[in-house]
């Protein structure tokens, strides 16, 4: 289930990030691992993250994923294993909230895809995914927050 989507502006938000190109069955084996790598180097570094984790999706998921792994943050990170410095862009985003569990995201994202050809509008390549509640914060599934953006093309 998702909120009614709205159109908005973001702003570029500097993160620190992990690039991971693997195979969509393979994410949930590659995601922890990579999670506690990025928070280890935050943490050594002294860095807080400046809001919750994210997934960016360079390319349109498929059956191989090309994402970075990330946290906003305020400071830079210095590189570190295979943490480096990124940046989540400014732009025109049709953004919603989906609530449950990382299974619906796929329809999720095809509800917010529908909202927004019905809407006129026209998406890019790309688009990234706040884990606002999510299994690092609360053991049930139903109480999980993904905020959702898609940047739009017009």
């Amino acid at each position: 289930m998702i909120d009614i989507p709205q159109l908005v502006h973001t702003s570029a938000q500097r993160t620190a990030v992990i690039h991971l190109t693997v195979p969509a069955s393979e994410i949930r084996k590659v995601m922890g691992p990579a999670v506690n790598e990025l928070m280890a180097v935050l943490a050594a570094q002294g860095i807080e993250p400046f809001g919750p984790r994210f997934s960016h999706h360079l390319k349109m998921p498929g059956a191989v994923f090309d994402l970075e792994i990330g946290v906003p943050v305020a400071t830079a990170v210095a590189p570190a294993g295979t943490v480096t410095g990124g940046e989540l862009p400014a732009a025109a985003v049709a953004r919603t909230v989906y609530h449950g569990g990382m299974e619906g995201l796929g329809a999720a994202w095809g509800e917010l895809g529908a909202w927004v050809a019905a809407n006129g509008r026209q998406t890019r390549s790309y688009l990234w995914e706040y884990y606002v509640v999510g299994p690092d914060n609360n053991p049930d599934p139903a109480a999980w927050k993904t905020e959702l953006n898609w940047p739009l093309a017009n």
